[in-house]
This record gives structure tokens, sequence and C-alpha cells, in this order.
């Protein structure tokens, strides 16, 4: 049995991570989160009682504990998932996207390489430090191309920096140190447990409150979409079988723009729970004030995590998606438990700078 350190996995992905590794029961788990706005327990209520799950509630960005942890728990690998992950947040006051997702990252991966180092010579070679990244730090492309793992970083949201930052650590301890290193990075997630902040749950919560439902600018801009549990069977695949030093993009192939997306999910719940008033829920689609700096398009050239790892999503986005709507619809006391005194839904991702913020 696999012992893993899962960071950040209270989170939306590592929750899954989560869950799909105490399915499969080739895995003991050490989830070390710190358990932020954006974080559940609920996610993994049932794991509780699972002898092969520990939770230890800490900041990455906590040296002292990273270490302790490390050493007291004796992992085979670790899958580093904890990271502030919202752009427009990141846009409102990047500081903590700096502190988490740089500081944290050069925190665990600092504590890694003292640990893997006390290791025997078989230990040293099976260990693996895995990073889970965003397909953010590529830039934006046209409506045409794809990014590749030999694409250049052009990150231009304070969120992408920062995971490109962490990114760029992550290899030079691999490169320069021998860490045992490997990345990877995704295209939008999307599935049960997502925090209500994010486009698909918005519209969501939006629909169903008769609400407008925000779309940013002309709603063009274009995502790939990953279902979270394909995501979280990818991440198994590299874990296991990656090459270390390597990145591999992971990534769907279904790609839709904003409005198309809101159009889908407004005629899912028109279709699971009809308006008493007989209208669509398409009617309140309302396009709002652009986001600042919004990359137009992304998508992901998986061929290398296909043909090297033999991984491919699995499941068909419509079926996804519907699971997805209905389990929002059938989870709603999740939903507002998970946002109660967190959010309320209000517009995110304005222009301003910290200081204005709190002045």
């Amino acid at each position: 049995m696999t012992k893993l350190l899962v960071t950040g996995g209270m989170g939306f992905i590592g929750s899954a991570v989560i869950r799909r590794c105490l399915t499969l029961a080739e895995f003991e788990i050490v989830n070390l989160d710190k358990v932020t706005y954006a974080s559940s327990e609920e996610t993994l209520h049932a794991a509780e009682t699972n002898p092969a799950y520990t939770l230890e509630k800490h900041d990455i960005c906590d040296a002292e504990e990273v270490r302790r942890i490390l050493d007291q728990h004796e992992p085979d690998a670790i899958m580093h998932l904890a990271a502030e992950t919202h752009v427009d947040r990141s846009i409102g006051d990047p500081s903590d996207f700096i502190q988490t997702n740089v500081v944290g990252t050069y925190n665990l991966l600092d504590a890694a390489y003292a640990y893997w180092k006390k290791l025997d010579e078989k230990g040293r070679t099976s260990f693996r430090f895995h990073h889970v990244s965003t397909d953010e730090v590529y830039g934006s492309l046209d409506d045409t191309g794809f990014f590749t793992e030999q694409t250049p970083y052009a990150p231009n949201s304070p969120y992408a920096a920062s995971k490109a930052a962490a990114d760029h650590l992550v290899q030079s301890w691999h490169r320069t140190y021998g860490l045992p290193t490997v990345i990877t990075n995704c295209s939008n997630n999307f599935g049960p447990y997502q925090f209500p902040e994010k486009l698909i749950p918005v519209i969501i919560m939006k629909a169903l409150a008769n609400e407008p439902v925000p779309i940013y600018g002309t709603g063009k801009n274009v995502r790939e979409w990953l279902f979270v549990e394909d995501h979280a069977e990818a991440l198994l695949r590299v874990l296991e079988n990656g090459k270390t030093g390597e990145t591999y993009n992971i990534g769907s192939r279904t790609e839709l723009s904003n409005i198309d997306i809101a159009h889908k999910v407004c005629r899912l719940i028109d279709e699971l729970v009809p308006a008493e008033n007989g209208h669509s829920r398409t009617e309140l689609i309302t396009f709002v004030e652009e986001r600042p700096g919004h990359d137009f398009r992304y998508a992901l050239d998986i061929t290398k995590i296909e043909t090297e790892l033999g991984w491919r999503p699995a499941r068909d986005f419509e079926e996804a998606l519907r699971h997805t709507v209905k389990w929002y619809l059938d989870n709603l006391p999740w939903c507002e438990n998970a946002m109660e005194g967190k959010y309320g839904g209000e517009r995110l991702g304005l222009a301003r700078t910290a200081r204005e913020d709190r002045a």
C-alpha cells in the first residue's frame, strides 16, 4: 500500500483524488490542508472513519509543521494540490496567491528534499513529488492551436503567474538537487463539490435563485472542460507511471465558450426543475463588465499522456455535465453551507489594488 501525502485534499480536485484513492484501497492517505474558505470537510465526510485516512489541519506555509508531518508519516509520495485557485480573487488581491502558491510550494519542496535525502536508496528511487498545475501558465490562444508541454510560459493573471512560479521552483528542485518531481498542467475542471464561485456552480445557483446569470464580456472566451473524476484518474496515472523531470498536459479535447456553457447549464436546469413561470433560465443570462486581462482561449495537446501513459478522458462531456448539474440540485444544503459567511455570489475580479480594497 502506497502512503500518499496530498496537500489541499479538502479542495475540489484534491478531495476527488482522495475519494478515488480510498475507493481503490491501494493507498494510505495523509491529507495536509489548511481548510480555507474554498475547502469543505464535508467533501471527505465518508473518509473520516476510514483507517487509511489521516487529516493534518495545517498550512503548507508553516515550514516546521510540514517537516514534522513528513518525518512522522513517512510518505512514499507527495501530490501537491494546495493552492489559491480563483483568478478573480487574484485580481482583487494577489497577496494570498503569492504566499500560498509560491512561498508554500517552496516550503514544501524544501522539506521534501530534506526528507528525501534521508531515505534509503530504494525509497529515494521510488519517491515522487507530483506538482499539480494549470494550463493558465501558458497564457492565451487565438482561435486555433494548442498548448504543448514545450509551450513557453506566458501567464497573464496574478493567479497564473503564481502557479508558473511554483512550476519553475519544482523544475529547479529536480534539475539542481535531483528531487524526483513530475508536473501536470490541467484544463478547466468541473464536477461535484466545486466551490460555488466558479463558472458552472455560479450559473446553477444564480439560475435556481432566478437571479441574473453573469457572463463576462461577450461570453466568447473558450475553455477546455475536464470532468474532475477523469482528472483524478489521470493524476494517479502520472504519479505511478510518469517519468521524473517531465511535464504532462491533462485535458479533454472538449472546448466550449462561456456563453455555450451558460446555455447548456440553464437548459439542463429547465429540464430538471422547470420554472414556475414557464420561462427558460437562459433569459437570465446577463453580460457584465469583462474580466481584466481575460485570456481568450485555452486548449491543450494531450498526445503525450495518451501515448506514453495510456490515459484519456473516459466520461462523455454531456453526461458528465448532466451528472454535475443534478448533483448540485440534489445537494443544495452543501452549497449553502460551503458559501455561508464566505461568499454571497457577488461579483469578483474587479481591478483594484489591495490597498484600495482595505481603505
